[in-house]
């Protein structure tokens, strides 16, 4: 941003987009005017141990092991049944996975070498699930100021809407929008919303 001279931007994001949005703001809210996020959002806390949390959250576990390798890699189709399984269960009750996507991402990810790439983010930075436990409110001083627009899915498995009652605790200036239908993968499922959103932004 500093290189492009870019200022006062809208940052807009979901998961890993999500985190990176609310660190840029939060370490140079000089270059943001506002975001737009979705899930990953901070309030899980401990109840990310819950039963319910840990049958979703495996895959952070799994994604560490050597095993994810040697039985995914290169393997086309062990690539494309992982990549559906997530897609479709993570998508809302009435999405449809689109099965010329699903081939495109197979082709991509079944290079050997390309899934095992993919992995390192989670290995870089850790099981996310430990970093939630660890979790602390923040004083009041110091939450989150910049003006934030927050669309949350009904039906994401890994983040359950009722997680959004932390919100108070780490932002200061939120709307916040119930995504009606929507499972985890806002872009792809509420597209025109999260377009609507920005552009609000944009026009404050």
């Amino acid at each position: 941003m500093e290189e492009l001279r870019i200022g006062g931007a809208v940052l807009g994001g979901y998961d890993v987009g999500s985190y990176t949005a609310q660190t840029v703001a939060r370490l140079r809210p000089d270059l943001v005017r506002s975001l737009v996020v979705s899930p990953p959002l901070p309030g899980a806390g401990k109840r990310i141990l819950e039963l319910k949390a840990v049958k979703e959250f495996w895959y952070t576990s799994f994604h560490q092991l050597k095993l994810a390798e040697e039985l995914i890699d290169g393997k086309r189709e062990a690539v494309r049944a992982y990549l559906r399984h997530f897609w479709e269960h993570w998508s809302g009750p009435n999405y449809s996975v689109d099965e010329r996507r699903l081939d495109h991402l197979t082709d991509v990810y079944s290079k050997p070498g390309a899934f095992t790439a993919s992995l390192e983010w989670y290995r870089s930075s850790g099981n996310p699930v430990t970093a939630y436990t660890q979790e602390k409110r923040p004083a009041p001083s110091d939450r989150l100021a910049t003006p934030t627009t927050i669309l949350w899915q009904e039906h994401d498995p890994i983040f359950p809407i009722s997680w959004a009652d932390q919100l108070d605790h780490f932002f200061t200036n939120y709307k916040f929008e119930k995504l009606s239908g929507v499972g985890h993968f806002t872009p792809l499922e509420s597209a025109e919303k999260f377009a609507a959103a920005i552009i609000e932004r944009l026009e404050k």
